[in-house]
């Protein structure tokens, strides 16, 4: 796993570039008996001669200069087009929250409660064709579950729009006209690693990508020098998380930074010591950043390495701009509330989207704001009581956060998205080992996300699922959809961010929601 920036940059990961010599390693070839000549590589060559050949280092070094610069196109870190939106505050929610008990209530699922699809006057959506192509099983076969589970919730119209959502979304409901449903998301992953799948866009039998938010890191840049352009708010014990934020072969320098809402902590491993001076960090900083570029005429291609000089280069101002962005208890007392600050239900989800709001008014450009524990929404056993609790910690944050970024002017420059990685099925799960079934299995057919912000059209249902809330079949969208729409807005073309000797698949660029934009 590759470290983050922050890491990088305090020296307590990693402490060495990778031998790159051995790949270069000496190979023989007989010329006549006796004799033998000795290939030496490039790389292996310039180490040998040293760093006293000057005029040969810097030769290599300008060359690998140009090599980058030719792989970066035409991405020199202005959008392709006029952007709508600066930054984007990412909502993800681990573990897939039911579609049915959120955003697309089925009442149908009342009507056939205990039947089978079959007993219904639908189709059986097992046996649509659409079953087999949206779906590659890697553990737990096809989940085929077709005794129906009533909706364990109630729900109602809401706002001039008068669109459906659950009674456990009160106050999320009074914001529905501000908000574009899109109620026909699917993946291709029955488990959790569709998290992943939503961050990068691949199945995991495929190749992953770079995440989302490192593809607007690599094309825009940061619009605040003292702060990194890619973060990730949360907390996770589950080490794999971290690819939600890996750049894979964008370079450790693409990769979020974990930020944490711990005033003595914000910046894990980025605090300096209270026996060093400022002067003295500076110094060591400085002579660290020497060595590195040292290093870097031997080694111009280790990406590793020049993530460590750019990172260096930002940790130093970190130390004083996080703490400072981070800063929660400097907002007013009414602000706190808004986000259910106090609470002991609300106060961790409100405090990191009002941090990812502050970050957002600063020039960050992506957070990731991961606003659960891992595998939270996992409910395949008393999914009523499950949702009913996690619903009820996130609901006033969100819809505080959406108040106040209209409220503070953020609105128009601001795009939330808020998903997750699948839905649960419309069957009720039933597994031998449990003694009673009150819950839903995975379900990457049909799922409901939501934006909202910039450029984006409130009081908007976009696309639908059949009667049974199982597949998607009006404007069906795959996960990349949702990344095409969220770099249409920061003004960025997929294809033009390509880098040369990495293939990309045509379904990884994806096609921006336009039934959703104003």
């Amino acid at each position: 796993m590759l470290e983050n920036q922050a890491q990088l940059a305090t020296g307590q990961g990693s402490g060495r570039a990778r031998n790159h010599d051995r790949v270069n390693a000496a190979q023989t070839r007989p010329l006549e008996p006796g004799v033998t000549e000795r290939r030496l590589g490039r790389r292996g060559f310039l180490g040998r001669a040293g760093l006293g050949c000057a005029g040969l280092a810097l030769d290599s070094l300008l060359l690998s200069e140009s090599s980058a610069d030719a792989a970066r196109q035409q991405v020199d870190g202005q959008p392709h087009f006029t952007p709508r939106a600066k930054s984007v505050i990412w909502v993800f929610l681990s573990g897939g929250y039911s579609q049915i008990e959120t955003f697309d209530p089925k009442p149908a699922l009342n009507k056939y409660a205990g039947q089978t699809y079959d007993n219904t006057e639908f189709a059986n959506p097992l046996k649509d064709p659409l079953f087999k192509q949206r779906s590659r099983a890697v553990v737990g076969g096809d989940r085929l579950h077709s005794k129906i589970l009533p909706m364990q919730i109630g729900f109602r119209k809401h706002g001039q729009s008068g669109i459906e959502v659950t009674d456990w979304w009160p106050e999320l409901a009074t914001c529905v006209d501000d908000i574009a449903f899109v109620r026909s998301m699917y993946t291709t992953d029955n488990d959790h690693n569709a998290e992943f799948q939503m961050h990068h866009g691949r199945h995991k039998l495929d190749p992953p990508q770079p995440v989302l938010g490192s593809w607007i890191h690599y094309g825009l840049g940061s619009l605040n020098e003292n702060l990194p352009s890619f973060v990730f708010l949360g907390q996770y014990k589950d080490t794999r998380v971290r690819w939600n934020f890996d750049a894979n072969f964008l370079g450790p320098a693409h990769s979020g930074v974990e930020l944490a809402l711990d005033p003595k902590q914000p910046l894990p491993f980025g605090v300096r010591p209270e026996n060093v001076l400022a002067a003295e960090q500076r110094n060591q900083f400085a002579f660290v950043d020497q060595l590195n570029r040292l290093s870097a005429v031997k080694y111009p291609d280790d990406q590793q390495l020049q993530a460590r000089i750019k990172s260096y280069e930002l940790a130093f101002k970190m130390q004083m701009s996080v703490p400072e962005a981070l800063d929660l208890p400097s907002e007013t007392a009414e602000t706190q509330r808004l986000y259910g600050i106090g609470d002991k239900t609300t106060d961790v989800y409100g405090r990191r989207l009002l941090a990812a709001r502050r970050l957002a008014e600063r020039g960050v450009r992506f957070s990731l704001v991961y606003l659960s524990d891992y595998g939270e929404w996992d409910s395949h056993r008393d999914l009523q009581k499950n949702h009913a609790r996690s619903c009820a910690r996130v609901d006033r944050p969100v819809a505080g956060l959406l108040r106040d970024l209209k409220r503070r002017g953020l609105w128009d420059d601001t795009l939330v998205v808020f998903c997750t990685e699948f839905g649960r099925t419309p069957g009720v799960e039933v597994r031998d080992t449990y003694k009673e079934y009150t819950g839903r299995d995975h379900h990457p057919h049909g799922f409901t996300v939501w934006f909202a912000g910039a450029g984006i059209r409130g009081g908007t249902v976009h696309g639908r699922t059949d009667e049974l809330g199982f597949h998607a079949v009006e404007s069906p969208h795959y996960v990349t959809d949702i990344h095409a729409t969220v770099l249409r807005q920061l003004g960025l073309d997929p294809r033009r961010l390509d880098v040369p000797g990495r293939k990309r698949l045509e379904v990884d660029y994806g096609q921006p929601i336009r039934g959703i934009l104003a």
